[in-house]
């Protein structure tokens, strides 16, 4: 099965995939965020506690 993805509508040079991740509980959370392929570009969504989150700055976890 061949997927494509949306184009990044903030650069139109990458394109936007998905992240998944992991609830408190240990359950899957599929699609949590969307990401730009374009580094230089940084936009992203995510969800948050059933909140969505736009373009925040990204920096790195210590966690």
């Amino acid at each position: 099965m061949e997927h494509t993805f949306p184009e990044c509508l903030r650069c139109q040079t990458g394109v936007l995939v998905p992240l998944s991740d992991y609830g408190r509980d240990g359950a899957s959370i599929r699609y949590k965020a969307w990401v730009c392929t374009n580094p230089e570009c940084g936009f992203h969504l995510r969800i948050d506690n059933g909140e969505v989150t736009i373009g925040r700055d990204i920096t790195k976890s210590y966690k």
